[in-house]
Parts: C-alpha cells; sequence; structure tokens
C-alpha cells in the first residue's frame, strides 16, 4: 500500500499515564512506541502530515472516579502524565489535538470537541492512518469518527494496544464492519 498526499497519520494518545506504570496504563502499551515512530518515518519521507491526539483534562474532570466518572485521574493538564511517550518521535510540526479539556465534557474522539476535522479538510486529507491507545477506547471512537465523516481509515494493528485485549478484537470487528482497513507497517510504502 503507498502512501499518497491526500493521507495523514493519526496517533491516538500514545501519552505517560497510558502506558505501563502510569496511571492508567495499557498492557504492552510501550511495545507500540517504536512502531509509530516507523510510520511517522515514512510520512515525513513524503511530506505528509503527523498528527497527535491527547487528552488533556482538567484536574476535576468528569470521567474521573471521584466525580462520579469510571476512570482514576490522569492526563491532567501540564502534568507529567499528559506528556506524549518520551520515546515518541514527533516531529516539530506536528498538528497537536487536545480533547476532553472540559470539566463536564469527556471525549474518547479526537474528533470530539476538536478542530480536527477542519484541518483535515483544509489540507484535503482524505485517508486516515490511525494508531495508538487503547483500541477497545480511544481509538476505536476516533476511527469510528473518522469513517462517519467520510475518511477512509487504514488500522494499524502493529501500533494499537486495548485495555481488555477481547473488547479490542471487538471494537477492530466493528471497525472492519463499518469500513476500516486493517494493515501493518510492512505493508506500507513510503516511496
Amino acid at each position: 500500500m503507498k502512501i499518497d498526499s491526500n493521507d495523514a497519520l493519526l496517533i491516538v494518545d500514545v501519552q505517560e499515564d497510558f502506558l505501563p506504570g502510569g496511571a492508567l496504563g495499557v498492557p504492552d502499551g510501550d511495545a507500540i512506541v517504536p512502531v509509530l515512530n516507523a510510520y511517522i518515518r515514512k510520512f515525513r519521507q513524503r511530506g505528509l502530515p503527523v498528527i497527535a491526539s491527547r487528552d488533556w483534562h482538567p484536574p476535576d474532570h468528569c470521567s474521573f472516579m471521584e466525580n462520579g466518572g469510571p476512570w482514576p485521574p490522569h492526563c491532567l493538564q501540564d502534568q507529567p502524565g499528559a506528556e506524549f511517550a518520551a520515546g515518541l518521535d514527533l516531529p516539530e510540526e506536528t498538528l497537536i489535538v487536545s480533547k476532553a479539556t472540559d470539566t463536564g465534557h469527556d471525549a474518547y474522539s479526537a474528533f470530539d470537541g476538536t478542530a480536527l476535522d477542519a484541518a483535515l479538510n483544509e489540507q484535503h486529507i482524505r485517508r486516515l492512518f490511525i494508531g495508538g491507545l487503547a483500541t477497545d477506547y480511544c481509538v476505536r471512537r476516533t476511527a469510528s469518527d473518522a469513517l462517519g465523516l467520510g475518511y477512509r481509515v487504514q488500522l494499524l494493528m502493529d501500533a494499537i494496544r486495548a485495555i481488555d485485549p477481547a473488547e479490542g478484537g471487538r471494537a477492530i470487528e466493528e471497525l472492519q464492519d463499518e469500513g476500516a482497513d486493517v494493515i501493518v507497517l510492512e505493508t506500507v510504502s513510503g516511496e
């Protein structure tokens, strides 16, 4: 598969709090970092956009258990846990998309409450290569919303991990049913 001028790489929530040992660590989540770096190199060689979404929560966010949500506090704005994974080689020109920034609104999708769709349309992007964390939550919602907005989606099977492997498998099946293609790095050509 050849990447072309209407493609972009979308990296979902590869943040310290989602890596093993973080506040909401995804099992084996750190294993995707070197794979994502290889995808980043392919997109940079072609001069194509790299986008990185992040949870960017205020301290009293509604998704936290203490406020009735399902999760422990994680990815607090301007705190170390919200930083992108230390080994992730994001280019200087990476478009950063911050989500779930409002106290009373949770957002799993990188499109929810952000200007991502407008930014992609401005650059004439029609196909998204999506990897990141976690398959069963933010990757699933982001990819589903992308498909719903008319983007073609390439789900990077070697660059996603799930909190719950069974749920992750269901998420992949659902996304394929919605029209996503599943690929791995070896099948992607930057030439």
